[in-house]
């Protein structure tokens, strides 16, 4: 018998809800096969419960195949153009996340970074504010911001940045070869080796120049194979994802008049409407996982050598986490979601997408209040055949 297909978000028919088979998966904490896009068959899991167990036990349950191997035919196998970081368990994770974490995540590191985000925004509101109407959002201004914070974290100078945006498209892109994604990274990772060289010859301010000098005081330093490849995946990781998430969260918003209306009178409220809106928008195809011995969920056998894809999506709109987890609300306190994931593989760069989000909803809400969409809700393009969901444009206008 073949399997059904796993279900995958569709936004020109449900712009912001997870595809409606998982409802009832979830209330009954069913774990189902399903056939994913990729050819392989998994364990679906969509309930909250299972979820958290199942990012949390690196144990039980491998990160090899990728976080998107289910979607991403490039991504996955033995031959994969990428095979580094998201796809290590164990103490070699533990290794470089312990090397590498502190320069992106650490409360006194955010703290400097916090005005060259606050700066980028101003700079990019300032912009948006003196173009003709309509104004193309997402690649006008919100992958101009993170563009600029995320290269500017590296030290990429502006003239090479079109590796990252060859890169990242090429990564997200679902019918991407493995040959065309090589040719992608080639030009992007050899410029970040010998950018790697340079730092080390003259260290600067940045995230790889303090990689360089932390990994110095270990016993085993980072090779530079793998200085490449984790400022690499930091480069293309933090382009398009934090940028479809502005451009989806304000599209979400605008359609929630209510909670808007609440942003623009209470700015403040942008840290928790940052937070809500990766909540409920969550990671649309899922994570993707290999176990590693025979297990079960939810009284589900599965054996050694399966894959589990987590419907994070659907996770987060399970009421064991919120009562009303259907329910947009931008004042909400934020809980344990998994929308950065959990576990030992939770989002590195967690802390400054949350920073970015936040500095641009404050951002747009104090001086872009009027802000609309300039097109009726069936003109809006989004993206298809890619990893990363969202509009692929939105123009905007604005009293």
């Amino acid at each position: 018998m073949s399997l059904p297909a796993l279900p995958l978000p569709d936004e020109s028919r449900q712009p912001f809800t997870p595809p409606p088979e998982y409802a009832e998966l979830r209330e009954r904490r069913e774990v189902t096969q399903v056939s994913c896009p990729t050819g392989m068959d998994a364990w679906l899991v969509s309930d909250y419960a299972a979820a958290r167990e199942v990012l949390g036990d690196g144990r039980r349950f491998s990160t090899r195949p990728g976080p998107v191997g289910h979607v991403l035919a490039a991504y996955g196998g033995p031959d994969a153009p990428i095979n580094g970081f998201p796809q290590m368990d164990g103490p070699e994770h533990i290794r470089i996340r312990r090397n590498y974490a502190p320069q992106v995540s650490h409360p006194r590191r955010l703290a400097e970074l916090q005005p060259l985000v606050q700066q980028i925004t101003d700079e990019a509101v300032t912009g948006m504010l003196a173009s003709p109407q309509p104004f193309p959002l997402h690649s006008g201004f919100s992958t101009v911001i993170t563009t600029a914070v995320i290269a500017e974290l590296i030290g990429v100078p502006a003239d090479h940045r079109h590796l990252l945006h060859d890169a990242a498209t090429a990564m997200f892109t679902t019918s991407t070869t493995q040959d065309e994604l090589r040719r992608a990274l080639t030009p992007l990772w050899t410029y970040l080796y010998q950018l790697a060289a340079a730092r080390r010859a003259r260290p600067g301010d940045d995230v790889l120049s303090r990689m360089i000098k932390h990994t110095a005081k270990d016993k085993r330093p980072l090779t530079p194979a793998e200085l490449t490849d984790m400022n690499g995946g930091l480069l293309i990781a933090g382009y398009d994802t934090t940028a479809s998430m502005i451009t989806y969260g304000l599209v979400c918003l605008l359609n929630a008049p209510g909670e808007w209306a609440k942003l623009r009178a209470e700015p403040d409220l942008a840290g928790s409407a940052a937070e809500e809106l990766v909540r409920y928008l969550g990671v649309a195809t899922g994570l993707f996982r290999q176990a590693t011995e025979d297990t079960e969920v939810n009284g589900q056998p599965i054996k050694a050598g399966e894959y589990v894809v987590v419907a994070v999506q659907s996770a987060n709109r399970d009421t064991a986490l919120h009562s009303d987890a259907d329910t947009l609300d931008v004042a909400r306190k934020p809980g344990p979601h998994l929308g950065y994931s959990h576990g030992a593989h939770a989002c590195v760069g967690r802390q400054i997408a949350q920073m970015e989000l936040t500095t641009v909803l404050r951002a747009l809400a104090e001086r872009v209040p009027t802000v609309r969409i300039a097109v009726p809700p069936e003109e809006i393009e989004w993206k298809t055949g890619n990893v990363v969901h969202g509009p692929a444009e939105l123009p905007v206008a604005w009293s």
